[in-house]
């Protein structure tokens, strides 16, 4: 519930702070001046509010006195108080071009209190709001209302995301650099670089955005292992950022060890488990005009066997000093 703007619908906010200064703000221009779209993620939940009803994701719901605590609540003026604040995000700051609602858990319990969605966030009326003051924007769909974005969380979708009936939907993997979307100091399960390319690829090789997460220190610096895996991904996207930007699922069915994406006549190989010396892609017999590593932009020969409709790309033999080698193949028209 802690607002990191300034808001006049609580005091608790980070303008009644030592730092006494807007933070959406800073960084809604900072984004913007390097050209860079604005997102706003907003909790559904708020435990500090006092019109909040306590339920079984509350930390207070285990008090003894939890039903005196819980006394007086009132769900429809904590709703107000969102559309209030969401009005707020959605006209101070100009253009905002994603709203990251989160989150709803209707179906749980815990010891008789039920949990919350689209109903009790009087869902309907709040994406009103938000469309009406910014036509344009993205919305998730974790209000319990379908929308424009669908966030599978803490996994990774082995094929594209659908809805209930089957159509593919627009969506992103939600992941985080540890087990951790905060700060945690002893928590250790932190993923290599690799593992975190590998899922940026996997992800848009399936349709979707990778969304990463990574919490500040209480310093407000990222930990040294955050900023050593941005640098690698930083430094991987420098040479193979053609495989990604613009990119999505392929048309053909990429083997095992190897992860495609395309844009137009663009194809490119992800290869994952590095062989030696050849790379054999099957379909592609009369369909190739020219191909090449993205690292470096080193051509990389290959011989056609049309008859077995498949195509053997010689390698070098030792693998090229990049976390995950990828070969941009130049389709024919």
């Amino acid at each position: 519930g802690f607002c990191l703007f300034d808001t006049k619908y609580t005091d608790y906010s980070v303008m009644n702070t030592p730092y006494g200064r807007d933070l959406v703000r800073d960084f809604a221009d900072a984004f913007r001046a390097e050209g860079i779209r604005i997102g706003f993620y907003y909790s559904l939940l708020d435990w500090h509010h006092p019109d909040f009803p306590i339920d079984s994701f509350h930390p207070r719901r285990d008090d003894e006195n939890v039903a005196e605590l819980d006394e007086g609540r009132d769900m429809h003026k904590y709703a107000e108080f969102m559309r209030n604040q969401v009005t707020e995000l959605l006209t101070n700051y100009g253009k905002i071009d994603i709203l990251w609602f989160d989150f709803s858990y209707p179906d749980s319990e815990y010891k008789g209190m039920k949990g919350k969605g689209k109903d009790d966030w009087e869902a309907e009326e709040l994406i009103a709001t938000a469309r009406r003051l910014q036509p344009d924007i993205i919305i998730d769909n974790r209000t319990g209302i379908e929308q424009d974005l669908w966030t599978p969380e803490q996994v990774q979708p082995t094929e594209w995301v659908r809805d209930d009936n089957g159509n593919r939907v627009v969506w992103e993997a939600c992941q985080t650099f540890s087990g951790s979307w905060g700060y945690h100091r002893d928590e250790q399960t932190w993923k290599s670089p690799e593992i975190l390319i590998r899922m940026l690829i996997n992800t848009v090789s399936l349709g979707g955005n990778l969304l990463l997460n990574v919490g500040p220190t209480s310093r407000g610096y990222f930990d040294k292992r955050a900023v050593k895996s941005l640098n690698e991904i930083g430094e991987w996207m420098k040479y193979n950022s053609r495989s990604i930007y613009g990119c999505t699922q392929a048309e053909y069915t990429a083997p095992s060890d190897i992860r495609y994406t395309q844009n137009g006549h663009r194809l490119y190989a992800h290869i994952f488990a590095y062989p030696f010396r050849t790379l054999v892609l099957e379909g592609f017999a009369d369909k190739i005009d020219y191909a090449q590593f993205l690292h470096d932009g080193s051509e990389i020969l290959y011989e056609i066997d049309e008859e077995k409709n498949k195509v053997t790309f010689k390698l070098p033999v030792v693998k090229p000093d990049t976390l995950v080698p990828v070969i941009e193949i130049m389709l024919k028209d």
